[in-house]
């Protein structure tokens, strides 16, 4: 060839993009023809009852649903009417709302009386507009129900509709042309703008494609596990519910897993480098770009999650589960020896060190798509 090799156009090989291939960690689950079987499976029956048990624990009760139930709805008839028949008085119109996080999704947590609700202005999203649609609603609410007293919190979001027993979070977007024209402190700030679109993006798929039962079961002792073990607080509800997902229904044989098989592949997924750098992880099925979603999470929060589930996994191996799953113990048999017949197990120490000059990140990389639920997880 003229020219010699690598002399053509596109110049010397070394100016040539480098292409990134992420790493898939080992899962038995889709290797299981590869690793047959050559003793009985344990018998699990123990542990999933446990697992059932404390879901059901951690299930709102069908008072706190209805209590929540009682003041979307009515925030939702205000809405439609708003829609309808918008102020005279205000440059204000509603191009469409809809409910989201866990209420939508039928994974909420015992003592959360709190429901989400999505509202896309047609109008510009003015922080003195969001505020008077606020005012609007609690008086479109008054006109059908005047016994109804509502307060009014804002957030950077958009705003609270607290009653006496619930409180419903309104998130408020705006279409997409109006996103270009954001003036900062005039408008809300475009993250939030953005978090709330996801938010939609998110309970639509999630209705599709996770409504499993053992899914929601999973997203519930997930949660309850970022609560109670400090190195899981940076999974945001979003990635829980992807994750969840992921462990129940991603087999070889398309078949849901059960919900103890789900549970133990979450963390050995996560114990393997599920969520590390340079690892596959998930794709964000809502964004274009092939976005991997734990890289919303900083260097070091991906190895606490990883070092955390490691101890999990290990305690969980000897017996523990009721550690791991919160019915007995605490949160310490992850920084602390603890020991299990005559098996010690020792917490997984962190692997990652930040280096002299590399500048703080901090620990808010989250926050954009924690935006979509006020929920405590």
């Amino acid at each position: 060839m003229r020219g010699g090799r690598g002399r053509g156009r596109m110049g010397h090989r070394n100016n040539l993009s480098r292409v990134f291939v992420p790493h898939i960690p080992f899962d038995v689950v889709l290797c299981e023809q590869a690793f047959p079987r050559v003793k009985p499976a344990v018998n699990d029956d123990g542990f999933t009852q446990a697992l059932v048990q404390r879901n059901q624990e951690l299930t709102a009760t069908s008072q706190d649903q209805t209590l929540v139930l009682a003041h979307i709805t009515k925030v939702t008839n205000a809405l439609d009417t708003l829609v309808v028949s918008p102020p005279t008085d205000v440059d204000l119109i509603i191009e469409e709302h809809r409910q989201v996080g866990s209420f939508k999704k039928g994974t909420m947590m015992v003592g959360n009386v709190s429901a989400d609700i999505a509202v896309i202005l047609k109008s510009m999203p003015a922080k003195d507009l969001v505020a008077k649609l606020a005012e609007k609603l609690v008086e479109q609410i008054k006109v059908t129900n005047p016994e109804c007293n509502l307060q009014i919190e804002t957030t950077n979001a958009g705003f609270q509709l607290i009653g006496t027993e619930s409180k419903v979070n309104v998130l408020i977007g705006t279409i997409g042309p109006n996103i270009r024209k954001l003036v900062p402190n005039t408008h809300l700030d475009a993250k939030y703008i953005h978090a709330t679109l996801a938010a939609i993006r998110h309970v639509r798929w999630f209705e599709e494609h996770a409504s499993h039962s053992s899914v929601k079961v999973l997203v519930r002792l997930l949660k309850d596990m970022t609560k109670r073990f400090e190195g899981f607080t940076a999974l945001t509800p979003w990635i829980i519910d992807l994750l969840a997902h992921h462990c129940v229904m991603t087999t070889t044989s398309r078949t849901p897993l059960a919900v103890n098989d789900a549970f133990r592949r979450c963390l050995r997924l996560l114990s393997a480098g599920f969520f590390l750098p340079g690892s596959a992880g998930i794709v964000d099925p809502c964004e274009s770009g092939h976005v991997r979603v734990h890289t919303v999470m900083t260097l070091d929060q991906q190895d606490k999650v990883c070092y955390t589930a490691q101890t999990l996994l290990r305690v969980l191996s000897h017996g523990g589960y009721k550690n791991v799953i919160g019915v007995e113990g605490d949160a310490s048999i992850t920084t602390h020896v603890s020991v299990y017949g005559d098996v010690v197990v020792t917490p997984s120490e962190r692997a990652y060190e930040k280096s002299k000059d590399e500048t703080a990140v901090g620990n808010n990389a989250p926050e954009a798509m924690e935006v979509e639920s006020t929920e405590s997880k």
